[in-house]
């Protein structure tokens, strides 16, 4: 069995423990806290810095959506310069055939006329439908 030493030995063990546990868990809360603190400031640096970069990258994008705008408009100056009153209706005609590519499958419904140029824009319906259907 264990003598009378070992035990109070054993008791002023435990109760140097406890205490000392008493004086290291408020210390260890407070380093945990702050490396917590030190943790949330890096992750709001970083995504600081993520919203700068993207916010860069949308400026760099809009200036170069800008330039493109710009030589576009250059082209269509350019086009109108060199037609200049020498458009013709068979090259309207023409222009107005080669836009359809861009209609993504609508269907269009070509009429022709007397100058055979395409009717650009209807102020009435082609077809009126009996009131009692209505």
């Amino acid at each position: 069995m264990l003598s009378k030493n070992q035990i109070i030995l054993a008791i002023v063990g435990a109760v140097v423990v406890i205490g000392s546990l008493f004086f290291v868990i408020p210390w260890y809360n407070v380093w945990q806290q702050e490396m917590s603190g030190k943790a949330e400031f890096a992750k709001a640096e970083q995504n600081r810095k993520i919203k700068i970069e993207e916010a860069k990258a949308n400026l760099e994008a809009e200036k170069l959506n800008a330039q493109a705008e710009i030589e576009r408009a250059k082209g269509a100056a350019e086009a109108i310069r060199i037609e200049n009153g020498s458009i013709t209706p068979t090259y309207i005609q023409y222009l107005w055939v080669r836009q359809q590519s861009n209609l993504n499958n609508k269907t269009v419904v070509y009429i022709p006329t007397e100058g055979n140029l395409p009717i650009l824009e209807a102020t009435r319906p082609l077809i009126e439908t009996p009131k009692s259907a209505q």
